[in-house]
Order: structure tokens, then sequence, then C-alpha cells
């Protein structure tokens, strides 16, 4: 448990921006001596900020500072938690489809009175050349599929996979960190890797494979967009999922710096 008059934040998720923003928060000006006094979360006892990750990468590239892995139990596991550890505020920086996450993370801080932000990077924009189909969801883009080809790069995340597994008569190259599990498609070539990825590569990967389409979420972010830039040089469809909203009334930053100014100007008091 938190003592009394140390400030804690909690980060959720493992994603490129909660590495970041934790990177950031060790890096602050006398935070190793237990003093940052440009952020109101200090207290004289400094900041405690724990990562929090999901579980579901068997390797996950880990955070600076303290980190706890595994679920919470839903909204209410959280909310107990925030109580229990006696969180001050919550920065939400999940993947952008964590869907059930940030819905968790709503309704606990709710329910707690804990400040919450949602860090989410920008979306990604069609740009002259690509040739992009927008759909609601995997489901969709499944069902898009056939009318655009017959090769498969398929980059929606091992758990999406199985959105795709009725599909006869395409050929599908997933790509994951971690190996897929079934439902899958019949024909199915997994590539494990994980970003960044350069252009260089996605280019020898669409041709090696002979990707006709690409299927993609609109993750955002620099570290898995060449292969946007690579499908548009060599005119290939790409269909994007788009992205779940996050909860109503949740504030919203695009980066870290955003998230800095936030807990600087309206970080919470303690309980």
């Amino acid at each position: 448990m938190t003592p009394p008059d140390r400030r804690h934040l909690l980060i959720l998720g493992g994603t490129t921006e909660a590495r970041a923003l934790a990177a950031a928060l060790a890096a602050t000006p006398g935070a190793a001596r237990g003093a940052t006094p440009d952020l109101p979360l200090d207290g004289r006892a400094g900041l405690r900020v724990t990562s929090s990750l999901a579980g579901r990468v068997a390797r996950p590239r880990l955070p600076a500072g303290e980190v706890r892995i595994g679920g919470f139990g839903g909204a209410d596991g959280l909310a107990d938690w925030l109580r229990a550890e006696r969180v001050d505020a919550v920065v939400d920086a999940t993947h952008p489809f964590a869907a059930v996450m940030s819905g968790n993370a709503a309704a606990a801080a709710a329910a707690t009175g804990v400040p919450l932000l949602a860090l989410r990077r920008p979306g990604w924009s069609a740009g002259p050349g690509d040739d992009w189909h927008r759909v609601p969801s995997l489901d969709a883009a499944a069902a898009l599929l056939p009318a655009l080809g017959r090769r498969v790069l398929l980059t929606s995340g091992r758990q999406g996979i199985a959105a795709f597994a009725h599909l006869d008569g395409l050929h599908f190259v997933a790509r994951s960190v971690d190996p897929p599990e079934p439902p899958l498609p019949a024909a199915l070539d997994v590539l494990l890797d994980r970003g960044p990825f350069t252009l260089d590569g996605e280019r020898a990967v669409l041709r090696e494979h002979r990707i006709d389409v690409v299927v993609t979420k609109d993750s955002g972010g620099a570290a898995t967009a060449p292969k946007l830039t690579a499908a548009r040089e060599l005119g290939l469809p790409v269909v994007v999922v788009d992205r779940p909203p996050p909860p109503a009334g949740v504030p919203v930053a695009a980066d870290v710096p955003e998230v800095l100014a936030w807990l600087a100007g309206q970080g919470p008091t303690g309980r």
C-alpha cells in the first residue's frame, strides 16, 4: 500500500506511449531522490508510478519503474485496487483497441473518484495514392476481403485472426508477437515478429509472400506504419479497421507531453 504522504499514479498498458510516459516520469529531475516538484502528484515523499500490463504477451517490453502484470478482475476489481493502493490518478495508455480495459478503467475511476486520462496516439489518415477501405470491425473486414484479393497480410493481432477462420479460398500471412490459437484459417502462414518495422522490411514481406491486400487495425503510430507506405507503393488495397472511441466523458491526450501537462495542471489531491 502507498504511504499516506506519497502520491501514486497508475499507468495502464504496455504500449510504446505507456513506456515513454513511465520513462519520462522516471527521468523527471529529482525523481530518483524522491522529489518531483513540478508535478502536483509528487507530495513530499515522491511520486510512486505503477505500470500495469495485461500479461497477454509472453515476453513484454517492461517500462521503467514498478510493474504489475495481470488483470484486476473487471471494473470492480480495479476499483478495489485503486482504493487499496491509494491511487491518485490513472492514465489509460492501453492499445487503442483495448475497449474492454478502457471501459473498466472509466467505470473504476467513476466509482472511486480517481481522475482518469486516456493517452491515445492519433490514428492514421489516408494520403494521395492510398487505396484504403475503412470498416467498423474485423467481421466487416472479413466480409469485404474476397472482393479485394486472395493473398492477405493480416496484421490485426493474434486475437483477431479468428474473425477470418471461415474464409476459404484465401491465403493468409498473419503477423503477431506470439503464436495464434484456433480457430484459424485453413491456409495460414504465421510470421512471429514485433515492431518497429522498416519500410524495406515491409516491402520484402509483401513481395516475398505475393500479398495483394493488407488488413490492419487503425492503431496509429510510427512503429507499424511502414506497411501502409509499402502497400501504397505497390498499389495494394488496405482494409483499415476503425478504432473504438474512448469511453464517454474521459479526456484524451495525444502524447506524453500532454499527459505531463495534465498532471501538472489538474493533478488530484490525495485521499
